[in-house]
């Protein structure tokens, strides 16, 4: 297709790494996102080899790595503490670790500052009013009372998109799945080179940040809407802890910010129909958002973000560019959302316990596949 006008709503990873994409393929694209000050949690995340290819593709490594850790291996523990495996990471990038961990801000200003030094407009604290289909353009009203008229609009916003909502009323709504994650930045231990994954009902994860930083997740049961107060949150996730291997005990006299605390509910999302409707398409956790036992979730809209605009790049129309980038996608990002599940399940003892080093093999060779 010729060089399109293309709007994507929502500024997190995927629009991000969308606008990219879309923006190297000569396409004038703008960002609109709902956040006036575009922040982040101040938590990390993980990256792992698909990822490194990913940013490697989308010519942004070095800047990426340079803000992040890398390391090759994952080591899974019992709920005692034992070591019983220690999984090798997939090298899909010569020269170039196979996974790393990084700060969410870090991050974020990575991507934000490739998004506007290769021209993409960016609008904070706007979201799209309504959206309507025209045929052969969109029309899009912004919250702003501005009005635009574009070749495509791409929805990037998120586990509760609006723009989900509209296209497909009817479609599945995220589900809780009866566990809520905590995260907290802590220092990094002497000896920690590994991503390291301590299995049982309560499951903990310490990822390398930086050289003297890590941060921990936590997954826990919870009822159904459970909150906590943000006073008294630090406590709340030391006494989750309480019954965790010493090499973790260790680390939780260090858990003492209430405002450091990240608490989210987990829900889980997959859209087994279409993927857009007319010119408006999908991308990320707006489809398939998924718990962080396999570490993909942003994995998966990032390489989301590189197929649709090589779809677009290859077809002839928006209609078939978008079909062919379902069709490259479905299987991949379910697997990812299903296998996550599987653990999340086993955990709360709702199904039989999930053997994390093998899930983590299955996992690592899913995804060293080509996109």
């Amino acid at each position: 297709m010729k060089p399109l006008d293309i709007l994507v709503i929502g500024g997190g990873i995927g629009g991000l790494t969308a606008a990219i994409a879309l923006r190297r393929d000569g396409h004038a694209v703008t960002v609109i996102e709902k956040d006036p000050s575009w922040s982040v949690y101040g938590v990390g995340i993980i990256q792992q080899s698909n990822v490194i290819r990913a940013m490697s593709d989308l010519g942004l490594i070095d800047s990426y790595l340079g803000a992040a850790c890398g390391f090759d291996h994952v080591e899974v523990f019992t709920p005692a503490g034992v070591c019983v495996a220690r999984v090798p990471s997939p090298n899909l990038v010569p020269g170039y670790p196979a996974n790393v961990g990084i700060a969410r801000p870090a991050l974020h200003k990575v991507l934000a500052d490739r998004v506007i030094d290769d021209g993409v407009e960016v609008l904070l604290g706007v979201t799209a009013t309504n959206i309507d289909d025209c045929g052969d353009a969109v029309h899009v009203t912004l919250s702003t009372g501005e009005e635009r008229t574009v070749d495509i609009v791409v929805g990037a916003d998120g586990v509760y998109s609006q723009t989900r909502s509209r296209l497909f009323p009817d479609a599945p709504k995220p589900a809780y799945t009866g566990q809520a994650v905590w995260r907290y930045n802590l220092p990094r231990p002497d000896g920690l080179d590994a991503l390291q994954a301590y299995n049982g009902p309560i499951g903990i994860g310490l990822v390398p940040m930086s050289a003297d930083q890590i941060y921990m997740f936590v997954t826990t049961p919870e009822a159904a809407g459970t909150r906590y107060p943000r006073e008294g949150l630090a406590a709340a996730m030391r006494g989750k802890l309480a019954a965790a291997p010493a090499a973790v005990q260790a680390l939780v006299g260090g858990i003492i910010d209430d405002d450091a605390v990240v608490y989210r509910p987990l829900e889980t999302l997959i859209v087994d129909g279409d993927w857009h409707s007319g010119r408006v398409v999908l991308l990320g956790d707006a489809l398939h958002a998924t718990t962080p036992h396999l570490g993909q979730g942003a994995g998966m809209a990032i390489e989301d973000s590189i197929v649709l605009a090589q779809e677009i790049a290859r077809q002839d129309t928006p209609e078939a560019a978008f079909r062919a980038y379902r069709d490259r996608r479905y299987d991949r990002c379910a697997y990812i959302v299903r296998s996550s599940l599987a653990i999340c399940r086993g955990q709360l003892g709702l199904s039989e316990p999930v053997d994390n080093a093998a899930a983590t093999r299955e996992m690592f060779a899913v995804v060293s596949q080509p996109i």
